[in-house]
């Protein structure tokens, strides 16, 4: 891993018990909800999670009768997945340990803001590599003025920094472009009337087939 992904893994190996018991966003609920009727419609049975997190997405779109395999930076984060009983791995999303046309659709949410625009492109192909021709690709992110910085906190004595990315609406689409056609493109305001920020949910459809 890089060194920025090694603080990422940092942060959220310390930040697990705290995320294990939140609760999504309704918004993000009902997007993941309908994503995963859009698979059923498909029939496409097999989601690869990129950024699992402690596994709530994971576990509802695996009662929502879907196979579901995923990777994280955090060992922890894979831990708390693994106990929810969720195939999860530690892995970076810029080498994933998958063949080539694996899954049928792929599932991302406030994982892709950690990676620079610079290298966005590369992380968006390693992800449409493992999918199957026309798969469904749902990304979500926090988004707002363009910009790139290193966020330092300090917890249990150990100084932690992430790096975020902030992307506007029209820079997301025109980033997203190259990587297939971008069916849904949504945004909700940030809980905190004070916050610059919003939440942007993408869908997109990868090249190849047409939808089932």
């Amino acid at each position: 891993m890089t060194n920025l992904e090694d603080s990422l893994a940092s942060f959220y190996d310390l930040q697990a018990p705290q995320r294990a018991a939140r609760n999504p966003q309704p918004q993000r609920i009902q997007h993941r909800d309908h994503f995963a009727t859009l698979l059923h419609a498909e029939d496409r049975t097999s989601v690869i999670e990129i950024g699992t997190g402690t596994g709530q997405d994971a576990s509802a779109l695996q009662t929502a009768g879907l196979t579901v395999s995923g990777i994280d930076l955090s060992a922890e984060n894979v831990r708390h997945c693994r106990e929810r009983g969720i195939d999860a791995q530690q892995a970076s999303l810029f080498e994933m340990p998958f063949d080539d046309d694996t899954f049928d659709a792929a599932w991302t949410m406030s994982t892709l803001l950690h990676v620079p625009n610079a290298r966005l492109d590369e992380a968006l192909t390693e992800i449409t590599r493992v999918l199957r021709p026309g798969a469904p690709l749902a990304i979500g992110l926090w988004g707002g003025p363009d910009s790139e910085h290193n966020q330092h906190r300090s917890r249990d004595g150990i100084e932690v920094t992430r790096f975020f990315s902030w992307r506007s609406d029209d820079h997301l689409r025109e980033l997203l472009e190259p990587h297939g056609t971008l069916e849904r493109f949504e945004t909700w305001p940030d809980s905190d009337p004070e916050s610059e920020l919003h939440y942007q949910f993408c869908l997109v459809r990868t090249p190849g087939l047409a939808a089932l």
